[in-house]
């Protein structure tokens, strides 16, 4: 008889809550959990796929290991045996900068991915580490770092209680949101309107998230720190700003009119093809609003001056008086954040703490660009990296030139990777290890709880029994962090007690933890959970600000709310100040950057990417049911560029950049403003080695191809992947 379970889904930001239909051993359908606290029963087609998913014939079930240049199937103590006779030797011949790791975004939706990594690179003492956020949203970390000294405390949308939302370079009701985590977005912006609300949406491609909008301005791409900078500076000018309560935590605010003095509304109107009184009254609409938030994502994130937009988001914010404020920008508090401590001088944020080896690219939280991680492969000399952890990561396809870090990657002395798939990037690895399907793995959102826009907890142990031959995939990355520290063999589980015990001494001796004064030994034997991972949450629950513990989580299937966001400042400041830096030294420095934007003559074309709601970057293109329809691997050109260039709906062309040239199937839409040409992001799965049966059917071309790497923001290191001019030419 089929049964049915509950499950967090973990295939984007949204985190809805999902009721699955189990038949023996395999999911056969999923609909919305119409009690979860959150979710409220909301599904994406994402979410409906879960039992192809989660059942894909293409998932690896056993380790491979390479033999005679070639990967077979090995039991999982020859994987880990491999791992443990390689990478320590190698480490101490070479030292522990010859080892890089490389983490994908699918680590956020996992607990493995999030209790882990930080132990592995502790272990291997590593600073090269590369991850997806510089190919994402790492100039949002660095902003707030600079505002507000954490990284980490970004402010995210008060959706659900705003009056006026001002969205750039964001398409969330097919990306389902991003540093934004909320279910049922597309309701959420459908009820600001009903509520007589209004919503404004910046993109150059009229998507369905502007197709909702009260209006829909279309930039040039690249242009977003400026446009923002206008509406600041007009803000300044005009006397609409407004801080509000922010005032006395903010420095700063006195030189910031002068620093924006250049970006009037008549000088940045052409370099954004918008006209002056468009921004000028998007500004006014912002201050006369009684409650309002901007919101930027990937759009103005991979552009060339990412960091600078992104830190304008929050001065428009705080200009308003809306930043920490309920209808504005409010930082969430995660059940497994620490508990709240007294508001002070923090130490501070800063990037550049050490740099790459060839290119001299500066770190930005603790993470090296990954643009850099084919040069650091394949340049000789000391510190060459010559062994590499990946871990959920694709970068072949998602970094920028791909065929060149394909060709590093097999000049690898030795590279581990964890994936359920031989996909792209894994090929190249001497040991795969496959994680379970996510119904047979237990779920709770770290990272994703911390940019929630409404504060709850939900936990999903596995839906179905580990089936034989597999391995938990916490079992796996603890495994690994022994085979790579010379402790093979050792119980898995000596690593989450470990961190157990050093979490709870340190706890201990901490006036503001809730165990403060306690026996930490006692405290270890309290704890509940059936595995070293439901451990590790437990203390983190109870170390945390809502006074819950793991039972608390078992006995509410569906979630405990706790409540709306609210205002948290001064307490989230980390700053040296103990204040908002709102001009901190480094994003002045890159003002004269962008005024000398202002000057630029466009180029004729340029190039932007675009999500799907049926994919979620190259990790979704290998299952039935989300490919085909909309989801396409198309150029979308403009009917007067088309024309221009003499291009045919459904005809190819020649698309060429800075890192090289690929043939395209074209598809004309006026769904691209003028001068602007469209390339979804995450395909090109044409390589040999790879076993995607649906993906490689269709494999379409890999837009990042385009790319060579030299193109970055320069203070967060991320890869300008939109707005970069291109030509095109037709093919017969």
């Amino acid at each position: 008889m089929p049964r049915t379970a509950l499950r967090i889904c973990p295939l984007c930001e949204a985190t809805c809550g999902l009721t699955l239909t189990i038949e023996g051993t395999a999911v056969t359908g999923a609909r919305g959990d119409r009690d979860d606290v959150f979710s409220r029963g909301f599904i994406c087609p994402k979410g409906a796929a879960f039992g192809q998913i989660d059942g894909d014939p293409d998932r690896l079930r056993t380790p491979l290991v390479r033999r005679d240049g070639r990967l077979r199937e090995a039991s999982w103590e020859e994987a880990y045996e491999a791992v443990a006779a390689a990478v320590p030797g190698l480490v101490g011949a070479y030292g522990t900068q010859s080892v890089g790791v490389v983490l994908g975004n699918p680590n956020v939706h996992t607990m493995a991915g999030a209790l882990y990594p930080p132990l592995l690179l502790k272990t291997l003492g590593t600073r090269n580490l590369f991850t997806a956020s510089t190919l994402d949203q790492m100039p949002k970390h660095v902003s707030s770092g600079f505002l507000f000294g954490d990284p980490l405390a970004i402010p995210v949308p008060d959706l659900d209680r705003t009056d006026f939302l001002l969205l750039l370079g964001a398409n969330p009701v097919e990306s389902n949101g991003s540093l934004c985590t909320a279910p049922d977005f597309p309701g959420r912006l459908k009820a600001l309107r009903a509520r007589g609300g209004t919503l404004v949406v910046v993109d150059p491609r009229r998507t369905r998230t502007a197709a909702l909008a009260d209006r829909h301005l279309a930039p040039r791409p690249g242009s977003d720190a400026l446009l923002l900078a206008a509406l600041a500076h007009t803000l300044l000018a005009e006397k609409l700003a407004a801080p509000g309560t922010l005032e006395e935590h903010l420095d700063g605010l006195g030189e910031l009119g002068a620093a924006l003095g250049s970006f009037t509304p008549e000088a940045v109107a052409p370099a954004c093809d918008l006209t002056a009184d468009e921004i000028r009254s998007l500004a006014r609409e912002l201050a006369a609003a009684p409650t309002a938030a901007v919101y930027g994502r990937i759009g103005s994130c991979t552009v060339e001056h990412g960091t600078l937009a992104s830190w304008l988001v929050d001065v428009l914010n705080i200009l308003t008086g809306n930043l920490d404020r309920p209808g504005g920008a409010l930082f969430p508090l995660s059940a497994t954040d620490r508990t709240p401590r007294p508001a002070g001088p923090g130490k501070g944020f800063t990037v550049g703490r050490w740099h790459s080896r060839v290119g001299g690219r500066p770190e930005a939280k603790s993470e090296l660009p990954i643009a850099a991680l084919a040069e650091e492969i394949e340049t000789p000399g000391e510190g060459r990296i010559r062994t590499l952890i990946a871990i959920a990561a694709n970068p072949v396809l998602s970094a920028p030139d791909g065929d060149r870090l394909d060709r590093a990657l097999a000049g690898l002395d030795f590279m581990v990777s964890v994936d359920p798939y031989l996909n792209e990037t894994s090929r190249h690895a001497h040991v795969v290890l496959p994680p379970p399907p996510p119904a047979q793995s237990p779920h709770f959102d770290f990272a994703f709880n911390a940019f929630a826009v409404r504060n709850q907890a939900r936990y999903s142990p596995p839906a179905i029994p580990l089936e034989e031959g597999r391995m938990d995939e916490c079992e796996i990355h603890a495994r690994l962090v022994l085979a790579v520290s010379g402790l093979h063999g050792a119980p898995p589980e000596t690593v989450d007690e470990r961190v157990i015990a050093d979490t709870l001494t340190r706890a201990v001796t901490d006036p503001h933890s809730p165990l403060h004064g306690a026996d930490p030994s006692e405290q270890a034997r309290r704890l509940t959970g059936r595995t070293g991972p439901e451990r590790r949450l437990d203390m983190m629950l109870r170390l945390g600000p809502y006074d819950l513990g793991l039972d608390d989580l078992l006995e509410a299937p569906h979630g405990i709310d706790l409540g709306p966001l609210g205002p948290r400042l001064p307490d989230v400041l980390k700053t040296r100040s103990g204040r908002i830096e709102l001009l901190p030294d480094p994003i002045a420095a890159e003002l004269p950057g962008l005024r000398a934007a202002l000057a630029d003559r466009p180029a004729a074309l340029v190039l932007v990417g675009r999500r799907h709601l049926r994919s979620n970057n190259s990790w979704l293109h290998n299952v039935p049911a989300l490919t085909g329809g909309s989801n396409r691997c198309t150029l979308q050109v403009h009917p007067q560029d088309a024309a221009r260039l003499g291009l045919t709906d459904g005809g190819r062309a020649r698309i060429a950049a800075d890192g090289g040239s690929l043939e395209v199937p074209v598809e004309i839409t006026d769904a691209v403003r003028t001068g602007v040409v469209s390339l979804p992001h995450g395909w090109g799965h044409d390589r040999a080695g790879a076993r995607l049966g649906v993906a490689s059917a269709t494999p379409g071309v890999n837009v990042n191809q385009l790319l060579d790497g030299t193109r970055i923001d320069r203070l967060s290191g991320t890869a300008v992947l939109n707005g970069f001019p291109v030509e095109l030419t037709p093919l017969p």
